[in-house]
């Protein structure tokens, strides 16, 4: 009789994927020598940070349908045949343990299984004509299919050993990407990083294409004109270092890939300000993750791929507190010393203590000192952890470490020079009922989980003298202001921006702590805010009115910008209205999110509708990636799907006849589904349906027009543009009157947003008047 390994064998078609593409991918498990009882499960489970899309067991002819069939092994002189009348597959999103979470689930029907019998799994099967199954987004080193079977039928499952796993690899190029610091001053050199990635942000390797670069000073006119050739090996990023001389003004750096004309050239500004009070604007991701708890590609990979692609200053390494073993930690310390270097490229080992939303909620951890970090065992040997689960830990019974938040206080409050605490919104989001003011120097206000700034707005209320700041929180490997997938994380990482009089591990430190920081959603955008000597984030005594200075350098048009303090916004900007309103050119606007909890994102489905005029064109801003679409049905209809995690997405529209059109938006809002298939998405409880009827003359006489929807900020706006460029750098005055808050003293920080909805918070001046 043949041997089977006794809990069988799992195989798969294939071990190379593209991102984002289209296939037909087969699974197939051989049954092991312990057989499959009758009414017992075979389990394929995967990861759920994956973006893969959901897989549906209703529609042969559908995209994404996966099958399951039977097909009969060999059998010995004297055995008799398995007597499985049917398999039933189906899918859920918390089908399996974390990280293994999503999972296909195969039911032996009406009969059981004998060893050598087959069980072939289709993923996009496209046997009934469909197109097959969209793969994950994004690039990874051996993606897993884990195999969990249940021999017996009692739901007990033991996984199948030897994985199968799939290199995902990125496509062809889509995009050159340029990365600055955007403002140096004066006598500096500036790194410049110039990147290309395929159309879901992924970088691209082993290019080896040539790219033209062209550098112009304004506004002299001066130009340069370089070559640089992409490795033909390794990621597709050329670096080069471009000195700023005695300058003052404006450079423009274009490049463009030469044989690829059909890629879009890139462009960037780099203000160069002899009166600039720092060497230059320097950008953080302190929130990374990797393979180590529950990220992708090894931590070595990711901080790389932040100090070489994403071309960061800072970065901090954030491991989940109660995941990593402690030999993946003492391995990633050991890393990040080496990686670390004054001058080019700072990097702080860190923690996420992840303590449920009733005891605290979410905190990053990151040691700011030179010393051995206080993890995974203080220095009197007892546990840092939140809680400890992983697969080297003694026991499987989980059990409060440090738990609730005030006991990780404890732990790092000795040195709170030496620490900083992030309260932020991820799964668990941080509960602001606790607050320690010597260690939460900074709150996070965006991550690829989505816009937060009612998070921040929240704290500024109860008095916390909080900086900004923003981070990848990323689980896919693109830290560092990276594209989003196509689930659950779905905006582009954050960046945080500080001044600090140099790159080194203790300016930078001492440069978060004192606030010294703006906040980012992807884009390097440059916010300040400052009243005499005292910049963002500074604590002060005035002794009557003051008059703020402030300063926006972004990557496109402002749009509009806001000063907040203790009570919300106290002074705005409409600079679409300030420029002059067009009399054709209007955009419609929605966005926002349900909850603020985890599964945050609305799915918006929908149409708008104009009548009695005529529509020339559309544009869209803020679509995150190609499955977010907008597009023109008919003479009257433009139809928009997508999703939004506290973001807005825009249709920008250019139509004559205004004053006699109608406008009709209407549509629905659905939840990503948490559980079971794609088919399975409910609609948003509370806001299933939007319809929305007004007037192109109201339009026109009001020049903005909103409907508030509920949920988390979820809303829909018409907004008159401008026909003119809105400027891409601003600044000005703000008087503030002398008058303290209830808290004793005045926060105020400053919000700006673009056209595109990017957007960027400053930190507070923490104003105390006498």
């Amino acid at each position: 009789m043949q041997s089977f390994p006794f809990l069988g064998v799992l195989k798969c078609s294939h071990d190379t994927l593209v991102t984002g593409d289209w296939d037909e991918i087969v699974l197939d498990y051989t049954v092991g020598a312990s057989g499959i009882a009758d009414g017992a499960r075979l389990k394929i489970a995967f990861k759920f940070y994956t973006d893969w899309a959901l897989f549906q067991t209703d529609d042969p002819t559908g995209a994404n349908f996966v099958s399951a069939e039977y097909t009969a092994g060999p059998t010995v002189e004297g055995q008799s045949p398995a007597t499985v009348q049917a398999l039933k597959i189906s899918f859920d999103q918390k089908g399996h343990e974390r990280p293994f979470q999503k999972a296909l689930l195969i039911d032996i029907v009406d009969g059981y299984l004998n060893p050598g019998d087959r069980i072939t799994v289709r993923l996009g099967d496209r046997r009934g004509g469909g197109p097959g199954t969209r793969v994950q987004t994004f690039t990874e080193r051996g993606f897993i299919f884990r195999a969990f079977i249940d021999p017996l039928g009692t739901s007990k499952f033991a996984a199948v050993p030897g994985d199968v796993t799939i290199d995902f690899v990125p496509g062809k190029p889509s995009v050159l990407s340029i990365a600055t610091p955007r403002i140096a001053r004066s006598g500096e050199s500036v790194p410049v990083r110039i990147r290309t990635f395929d159309k879901w942000g992924n970088c691209c390797v082993d290019l080896g294409r040539t790219v033209e670069v062209s550098i112009t000073s304004k506004p002299d006119g001066e130009r340069e004109g370089k070559t640089f050739s992409l490795p033909a090996e390794g990621w597709a990023v050329a670096k080069f270092d471009l000195p700023t001389g005695k300058s003052s003004g404006e450079i423009e750096i274009t490049a463009r890939l030469l044989d690829l004309p059909n890629i879009s050239e890139a462009r960037v500004a780099l203000r160069v300000d002899p009166t600039f009070r720092h060497p230059r604007a320097w950008f953080a991701d302190l929130h990374v993750h990797s393979e180590d708890t529950v990220g992708i590609n090894n931590t070595e990979y990711n901080l790389k791929y932040g100090r070489d692609v994403a071309g960061l200053d800072v970065l901090g390494y954030t491991a989940n507190d109660f995941n990593i073993s402690e030999s993946n930690w003492n391995n990633a310390v050991n890393l990040i010393r080496t990686l670390h270097a004054d001058g080019s490229f700072v990097c702080f080992p860190g923690t996420e203590w992840c303590g449920n939303s009733c005891a605290g909620g979410d905190h990053n951890v990151i040691f700011l000192h030179e010393g051995k970090p206080a993890f995974p065992f203080t220095q009197s040997g007892d546990s840092a952890r939140s809680f400890e689960w992983n697969d080297g830990m003694k026991s499987s019974t989980i059990e409060p470490h440090v738990w609730p938040l005030e006991k990780l206080w404890d732990i790092y409050g000795g040195d709170p020079e030496g620490h900083l605490l992030i309260p932020h919104v991820g799964g668990r989001r941080a509960n602001l009922d606790w607050h320690n003011p010597e260690l939460e120097r900074l709150i996070e206000v965006g991550s690829t989980w989505g816009h937060f700034g009612w998070f921040y707005q929240d704290a500024i209320s109860r008095g916390y003298k909080l900086g900004a700041s923003a981070a990848g929180d990323e689980h896919r490997g693109r830290c560092g202001g990276g594209a989003p997938g196509a689930a659950v994380f779905g905006v582009k990482g954050g960046l945080t921006g500080i001044l600090s009089p140099a790159l080194t591990r203790d300016g930078i430190a001492k440069a978060l702590r004192a606030r010294h920081t703006w906040a980012t959603t992807g884009e390097r955008l440059v916010g300040l805010l400052s009243a005499d000597d005292h910049i963002q984030g500074d604590e002060f005594i005035a002794n009557g009115p003051l008059r703020l200075n402030y300063r926006l350098l972004g990557s496109a048009g402002w749009d509009y910008i806001a000063a907040h303090d203790h009570s919300g916004i106290f002074w705005e900007r409409d600079l679409q209205r300030e420029a002059g309103y067009s009399t054709r050119r209007f955009r419609f606007r929605w966005g926002g999110a349900r909850v603020r909890d985890r599964y945050r994102a609305a799915r918006w489905s929908g149409v708008l509708k104009i009548t009695n005029a005529t529509i020339h064109s559309i544009k869209t801003h803020g679509f995150e990636h190609p499955e977010e679409t907008a597009w023109r049905r008919g003479a009257t209809e433009v139809v928009f799907n997508s999703e939004t995690y506290g973001d807005a997405d825009i249709i920008e529209i250019d139509a004559s006849g205004l004053p006699d059109a109608k406008i009709s938006i209407e549509g629905t809002i659905g939840e990503y589904p948490k559980i079971n298939a794609a088919r399975s998405t409910s609609a948003f409880a509370h806001c299933p349906e939007f319809k929305w009827d007004v007037t192109g003359a109201e339009l026109l006489r009001q020049g903005k027009l909103r409907q508030d929807l509920g949920g988390a900020d979820l809303f829909l706006a018409l907004e008159r543009l401008t026909d003119l460029d809105l400027p891409h750098e601003i600044s000005g005055e703000i008087a503030i009157d002398a008058t303290n808050g209830p808290h004793g003293f005045r926060p105020v920080y400053l919000f700006g947003r673009q056209t595109d909805d990017e957007k960027l918070w400053t930190s507070p001046l923490f104003i105390r008047f006498a």
